[in-house]
């Protein structure tokens, strides 16, 4: 079947095949792609890409398929699966530079780096795609110490949408550089990332739990204590969660102490153990590469939405605030709010399309059910997100279940959004990469 696309030599997958129902999903979405394409090479991604400009269809791209809008799929168009472009290679041992195909998901980059004694900042889930989260940021448990994974980028091999196969760098093409690192799927697809890895060894990790009665008490002092810990500690607070009891459930602060030496670690943990009556702790050492955790596929029939935002220092005692009287009120949607700072700070705001350096936390509210439950409980999110307005800014796309104009107006900000669209209509003027958060060329 190959045949039908010129110069295309892997699976082309339609309506009626027997792996068309799973190969026209997504871990979050449901499609009815007219067709999917399985390239073997950037060869490959090249004529598919050609096909699907030349005919006139929709184009979704799918790398780990974990995108909350379901992006990695479409109705009556095309689907580039990347599963296949997936190999991990070392090509520089001294300076630590990898290879990593754009279909590439984070678990088996972690797997293969390990016995090298070598990670990359990353997310927190095994199988969410390098692609998806690389191009919109990357949000992981070392982002303190190494910054975003797109921090960690060197190179990248990108397909545009004439089918061109384009490298870019800091010396390469460097303007499309900019803008891949933090742009999403706007540019071109990614055949293979080239990345700066870091040495590293077993880490500290796990959570310190504390009773929901003391909830603000210790998010305040978590905050305050994050600001200035040790940038070898990344944390995250959670609370609310559904499958702990809700607006009951205890908050956890989950730890990754960057380090495998026990003193240093108690010292960068401790200050948060201290912030009230801890009821668990299971912090122990592992090695990095078991710190991702599987991802959650969601039966059939059930919606997630996720919304998030960042906090700048001096907002985080009112958000704060009013997380914690959601989180403990009926109907709270489960919350996590992350530290950041640190190496992400220390970039420049403009030096990336990821423009949001100067926040110190990041945080997302997330709820799921069927889809008449989720509706029920819009208002009660909307008028939670109406108190938050005035103490936030921004978005990170990776979090965002809708992809609306105001949430492109949050991911990319006015002078990021025209330098991006000065870019795109370089590279992509037909805007024939629209499946993301779009930023018109």
């Amino acid at each position: 079947m190959s045949s039908v696309i010129d110069g295309f030599n892997g699976d082309i997958i339609e309506p009626g095949a027997a792996e068309y129902d799973a190969a026209s999903r997504t871990v979050l979405a449901f499609g009815s792609p007219a067709y999917v394409l399985r390239p073997e090479s950037a060869e490959d991604v090249q004529a598919a890409v050609k096909f699907a400009a030349g005919a006139g269809l929709p184009l979704a791209v799918r790398g780990g398929g974990h995108s909350f809008p379901g992006f990695g799929t479409n109705d009556g168009g095309v689907v580039i699966d990347l599963s296949r472009l997936n190999t991990v290679t070392i090509t520089d041992k001294e300076r630590h530079l990898v290879r990593i195909g754009g279909g590439a998901t984070w678990g088996p980059v972690a797997d293969a780096l390990a016995p090298h004694g070598l990670a990359i900042s990353s997310g927190d889930t095994r199988s969410v795609g390098v692609g998806g989260l690389t191009l919109s940021g990357g949000i992981g448990w070392k982002v303190r110490k190494y910054g975003l994974a797109l921090d960690s980028l060197v190179a990248a091999d990108v397909v545009t949408a004439n089918g061109e196969l384009v490298r870019t760098s800091e010396t390469e093409n460097p303007e499309l550089f900019w803008a891949i690192r933090g742009g999403g799927g706007n540019l071109g697809i990614v055949t293979a990332f080239e990345f700066e890895a870091h040495p590293t060894t077993d880490i500290f990790y796990g959570k310190v739990v504390f009773p929901v009665a003391e909830l603000e008490t210790v998010l305040q002092g978590w905050a305050d204590y994050a600001r200035t810990a040790t940038e070898d500690l990344t944390s995250i607070a959670v609370f609310a969660n559904p499958m702990a009891g809700g607006p009951s459930s205890p908050l956890e602060i989950h730890v990754a102490f960057d380090g495998d030496d026990p003193e240093l670690a108690a010292r960068a943990i401790d200050p948060i153990r201290a912030l009230g009556t801890v009821i668990d702790d299971d912090v122990a050492p592992m090695p990095y590469a078991d710190v991702l955790v599987e991802g959650m596929v969601p039966p059939p029939g059930i919606r997630l939405v996720a919304r998030g935002a960042f906090v700048e220092k001096e907002s985080v005692p009112a958000v704060l605030r009013i997380l914690a009287e959601a989180g403990t009120s009926a109907g709270a949607p489960f919350i996590g709010v992350r530290s950041v700072g640190g190496a992400v700070s220390r970039v420049p705001d403009d030096a990336t399309a990821y423009a949001h350096r100067q926040a110190e936390l990041m945080f997302v509210t997330s709820a799921g059910g069927p889809a008449p439950v989720v509706e029920a409980g819009a208002p009660v999110l909307d008028a939670l997100w109406a108190r938050l307005a005035p103490h936030v800014s921004g978005a990170y796309a990776n979090f965002m279940a809708t992809a609306t104009e105001e949430d492109v107006a949050a991911v990319y900000p006015g002078e990021t959004y025209r330098r991006l669209a000065a870019v795109k209509r370089e590279y992509d003027p037909a805007n024939l990469f629209a499946g993301n958060h779009n930023v018109r060329p």
